[in-house]
């Protein structure tokens, strides 16, 4: 009888969890902002007919990126991003398109399509930041860049 207690208890502490069971203090449970959330806060990038891709696998080459957005339109240029050392995709690259429109086909055709086995992200590529000068005026540590 005690064991079959328990385990009823037990079970309805399941969802809950030991720590509230057994905790004398409630505290509310962690709830890790949203992914769209995040996506909200960074900021959207201009139209343009350069695309970032995202998620690529290790193995997939500059050849096979071109090919797979070819079929939305014209690219004028793709590019795998890949370790010195191994030769390995990083897992990202770049896309450019000879229009605007071929670049939101593209867009649309690809972003969370798979390529090479893994779902793949595309977007407007955002252009880079320029590098902050230091502070002092002064070079870094160890040498120029």
């Amino acid at each position: 009888m005690a064991m079959a207690l328990r385990t009823a208890v037990a079970a309805a502490a399941a969802p809950r969890g030991f720590r509230r069971l057994f905790s004398t203090t409630f505290t509310p449970p962690f709830n890790p902002p949203s992914a769209s959330v995040a996506a909200q806060q960074r900021e959207k990038a201009e139209p343009s007919t350069n695309l970032f891709v995202s998620g690529l696998s290790k193995r997939t080459t500059t050849e096979k990126l071109h090919e797979a957005f070819s079929q939305f339109g014209e690219v004028v240029h793709a590019k795998v991003v890949t370790d010195r050392v191994s030769g390995y995709s990083k897992g990202f690259g770049f896309v450019r398109y000879a229009t605007l429109e071929d670049a939101a086909k593209g867009i649309e055709g690809m972003d969370g399509k798979f390529l090479d086995g893994w779902v793949i992200f595309a977007e407007y590529a955002r252009p880079r930041q320029p590098p902050t000068p230091p502070e002092n005026n002064m070079y870094p540590p160890y040498g120029h860049q």
